[in-house]
């Protein structure tokens, strides 16, 4: 039956795979079907980690009633494995920043990021959280959340709709499954060199200090013409 399944697959358009004995996308779909299912540490672990990724029972404005609104029976979003949320930061993999951030909140939100086991990943729910929405030129405004830690997903809108919501889980679930476990395009977790854990911005004088995370975010460059 196997053999038979590798002469049909071999008409398929998927090119031949470089290595010797490796088998292509087109073969392991064919197997599948027959009920063979082959698969690696990586495909498990990408798999398991995007099925089950569970956010922090945490909002900060308007954004958060439409991600309550997500998890009530009219969108669901336990069909996509996120229902459980977390009132522990210890125990939760996913931050949404559902709202404005003021600099009062913004250390607040730091120290919840840091607290989070890694795997973690971050979304930037509406205008506001993304860059600050229409509070953007207020003094108490955060025009950002990226600028102190880093963002996996943005969803704009004031405010989205859960719909928006579940479209950027989702676009979240394809990021964590596209993941290496080793190599440069490995997750942050398992890079050696990157940090799992982010200064806590302090009030200062005038401002939060420092402004701004340089390795999370940089000032973008304006070419102005002459």
């Amino acid at each position: 039956m196997v053999k038979n399944v590798r002469e049909d697959c071999c008409v398929s358009d998927t090119a031949a795979p470089d290595t010797p004995g490796m088998i292509t996308d087109a073969e392991r779909d064919e197997l599948r079907r027959h009920g063979i299912l082959l698969t690696s540490l990586q495909e498990l672990y990408t798999w398991g980690n995007s099925n089950s990724v569970w956010p922090l029972n945490f909002g900060l404005a308007c954004c958060a009633i439409e991600m309550i609104a997500a998890s009530m029976a009219k969108f669901d979003i336990a069909r996509f494995g996120s229902e459980v949320f977390r009132p522990s930061p210890r125990q939760a993999d996913l931050l949404i920043v559902s709202g404005t951030v003021t600099k009062k909140m913004a250390p607040q939100v730091v120290r919840l990021w840091n607290q989070m086991p890694e795997p973690k990943y971050c979304i930037a729910m509406g205008a506001c959280a993304i860059s600050g929405g229409p509070f953007k030129q207020g003094y108490n405004v955060l025009k950002g959340i990226d600028r102190y830690i880093p963002v996996d997903i943005y969803i704009p809108g004031c405010p989205p709709r859960p719909e928006a919501l579940l479209h950027g889980l989702v676009e979240l679930q394809k990021k964590i499954k596209g993941f290496k476990l080793t190599g440069p395009d490995a997750p942050r977790h398992l890079q050696a060199d990157t940090t799992c854990e982010y200064p806590v911005p302090k009030f200062g004088e005038h401002d939060l200090e420092p402004s701004a995370n340089p390795e999370v975010w940089q000032a973008p460059t304006i070419v102005r013409a002459e």
